[in-house]
């Protein structure tokens, strides 16, 4: 074999070797990038958001000194929240206090009371704002009746104007004989907006009050509905 082959196989060789060299390169740069890691080529994940959870009401803790430790967030049905505001005077600035479902002492204001009149889908899935129908027109309001501020719940139903006052739909302070516990209780198909009872639709509202200044208070109990 004479040195002019020996040139050619030595150099297809080595041709053959570097293109092999760089085609493996090639995979390896676009799979790991200039690390070793080599998850570049991975598919990518498609990870669904993390939702926003209510915040769960933890029961009452003691500690060693005997201090009680309650948790910062109070669980209330929402019928009983009303109810509790009802009983306390109905104040329009002045807090008022409850019992949530984990016998917590609490405390709220009519802030917290409003946003179950004026807010959708709050009672159910689906469900209308009181104030779609109940709005401060009462020549047009069903029962002449204002839900969608303080002054219009306290001037009541059947109201000849809007200057007047009319029938008391808080009882007096006695929730469970008022004509709007009735009708948050109870469901009614022949009326629009009241098909199904809302009494236990639970909420976050008002603020744990430390043991030593809660007092003792009835709390509103929801009636299941008939």
């Amino acid at each position: 074999m004479n040195d002019d082959v020996r040139k050619y196989i030595y150099g297809a060789l080595i041709v053959f070797i570097v293109g092999v060299s760089a085609w493996v390169g090639f995979i390896l740069l676009s799979s790991c990038g200039f690390s070793l890691t080599c998850k570049q080529g991975e598919m990518t994940v498609e990870r669904t958001p993390i939702p926003t959870l209510f915040p769960a009401t933890l029961p009452a803790m003691e500690t060693g000194n005997g201090a009680v430790v309650v948790s910062d967030q109070c669980r209330v049905a929402a019928v009983d929240l009303v109810g509790a505001w009802v009983e306390a005077g109905s104040p329009e600035e002045d807090a008022f206090q409850f019992t949530d479902v984990n016998g917590q002492n609490c405390e709220s204001t009519f802030a917290e009371v409003k946003p179950l009149f004026v807010e959708a889908n709050l009672w159910y899935a689906g469900s209308l704002s009181c104030v779609s129908c109940h709005s401060v027109d009462v020549a047009v309001s069903p029962a002449q009746l204002d839900l969608g501020s303080y002054a219009g719940m306290l001037a009541g139903s059947r109201r000849a104007d809007a200057e007047s006052k009319g029938t008391d739909i808080l009882g007096s302070g006695k929730w469970q004989g008022s004509l709007l516990y009735e009708f948050l209780s109870t469901s009614k198909a022949d009326v629009p907006g009241h098909t199904e009872s809302v009494s236990d639709l639970l909420i976050f509202a008002g603020t744990p009050l430390p043991v030593s200044a809660a007092t003792e208070i009835p709390a509103p109990t929801a009636t299941a509905a008939p």
